[in-house]
């Protein structure tokens, strides 16, 4: 699962990759930052002679890290079931407002979030479809269709065959075919852009016409900010229910800005980042909304909304 050389060097290298994998199991910048932490803690606590014996530490360290994913989606069902309201996945910022911020942010000059690749692999939607899997079926899908793994390397990481690695891929190929709907992404910046107008102006009709009759909206505050606790349905009612949020925060200030790799909204207010939005826009209408609102959710975005936004048309 790749290759390093067995110095620091060479170790810390594989830094990079191990979030990006770390992060698409996991939906956590903060978890997968700490899964990587205890994979390197696991290596170095390693005896010398040990580690000179590894011909691939990039490999061991990824398995290392795949298995502590694996313990952590297993015990996050729990903890889930405690969450207050719905539980989302952690939003990224784009790298263009990342770079421009320079670099710095919670986690400092070295953020996790910033060495994560943005493609449909981190967009919310994919991510909720990860989330209606099993443990072992994320893993083996993660692994093999994002990070095209070999399916005897992934028998490593879940302690199973590669055949019965490679029907758990199978099996969360057939879960990701029947909960997505085919969506296009053309025109998308543009509805999320008509969308924000009509937030902006409260618009209820205008809303109501740029969502999907049967839209969602699920809004994650995880019992620190104000959400929903259960998914609102239906466009009418989304409308209204964005329009009562605008009219409960006045200064609210609406900015367009790519989330996770494709164009959604954030909402600041007096300077600090309230929310950020992801939408699924199918037909020209928007049929799904995520909003996470828990400001510990948020923490990769603070200090990277000023200024102007960068183009969201590329993946739009």
């Amino acid at each position: 699962m790749g290759t390093a050389e067995n110095g620091t060097a060479g170790i810390a290298a594989e830094r990079g990759q191990l979030i990006n994998v770390a992060y698409r199991l996991l939906g956590s910048v903060t978890e997968a930052e700490d899964a990587v932490q205890d994979a390197y803690a696991r290596w170095f606590q390693l005896p010398p002679s040990r580690r000179e014996e590894i011909l691939s530490p990039g490999a061991w360290l990824t398995t290392v890290t795949g298995r502590i994913c694996l313990d952590l989606l297993g015990s996050a069902r729990a903890r889930r079931e405690r969450y207050v309201g719905a539980w989302l996945p952690e939003p990224l910022p784009d790298r263009t407002e990342w770079d421009r911020a320079g670099g710095a942010g919670a986690f400092g000059p070295a953020d996790p979030a910033d060495q994560i690749v943005l493609d449909e692999s981190v967009a919310t939607a994919f991510l909720v479809v990860l989330e209606s899997m099993t443990p072992a079926e994320r893993v083996a899908f993660v692994l093999h269709d994002v990070f095209r793994y070999p399916f005897a390397e992934i028998a490593d990481v879940l302690g199973r065959s590669p055949a019965a690695c490679k029907q758990l891929a199978a099996s969360a190929r057939r879960r990701l075919r029947a909960a997505r709907a085919e969506v296009t992404a053309s025109g998308r910046a543009d509805v999320v852009r008509r969308v924000k107008e009509a937030w902006r102006a409260k618009d209820v009709a205008a809303l109501v016409g740029l969502l999907d009759p049967a839209a969602v909206m699920t809004a994650d505050g995880g019992g620190v900010a104000g959400a929903a606790l259960r998914p609102v349905e239906g466009g009418a009612r989304i409308a209204r229910y964005m329009v009562a949020m605008a009219d409960r925060a006045p200064g609210l200030e609406l900015l367009e800005r790519s989330v996770s790799g494709v164009p959604g909204l954030v909402a600041q207010r007096a300077g600090v980042v309230m929310t950020v939005a992801s939408f699924e826009v199918r037909d020209g209408r928007v049929t799904r909304i995520w909003a996470v609102r828990n400001p510990e959710k948020l923490r990769p975005w603070a200090g990277v909304t000023e200024g102007a936004a960068p183009s969201c048309e590329a993946r739009g």
